[in-house]
């Protein structure tokens, strides 16, 4: 089975431009893409921004420290943003897991340009991009994450 229909070119059509695509091939190369674009979100939260903060790291307890939130603060969102990581792979929690973390981004936003002058404000900006896009994309497991609940309560 071809992943490309493309019709044969006529009068109308310049030689060597595809006519049609199958969509189920642009489809599983969008999902693909996608799931790439999660692990790679999911791989940043849990090393490079969870973890300095889950294991007391200088840089982020000096932080922390400076918005008076402590090491509680700290290790509070480190831990939002390691569940934040792990859902991001589980496909039941995918869109919610992206709205919490795009929620902890506007946070992150207000935090840094309130407190440290906007020195990083654009990278929780820049991390909201992707992660709408997957809340999006992935909303419509939100129903099945409903049915679940619906069944525990």
């Amino acid at each position: 089975m071809s992943e490309i229909t493309a019709a044969a070119p006529t009068d109308s059509s310049p030689a060597g431009v595809v006519i049609a695509e199958s969509a189920t091939a642009r489809g599983r190369r969008a999902r693909i893409a996608l799931r790439a674009l999660q692990v790679l979100l999911a791989l940043f939260y849990a090393i490079a921004s969870a973890l300095p903060k889950l294991i007391g790291h200088a840089s982020a307890a000096e932080s922390f420290e400076r918005l008076g939130w402590g090491s509680a603060g700290m290790y509070t969102i480190g831990a939002l943003e390691l569940a934040g990581a792990v859902a991001l792979l589980i496909p039941v929690l995918q869109s919610v897991a992206a709205m919490a973390l795009s929620a902890l981004m506007v946070g992150a936003f207000v935090v840094q340009t309130a407190v440290f002058d906007g020195q990083y404000a654009a990278t929780p900006v820049i991390l909201m991009v992707p992660l709408t896009l997957i809340a999006w994309a992935r909303r419509r497991h939100n129903a099945g994450l409903l049915r679940l609940l619906r069944r525990r309560m």
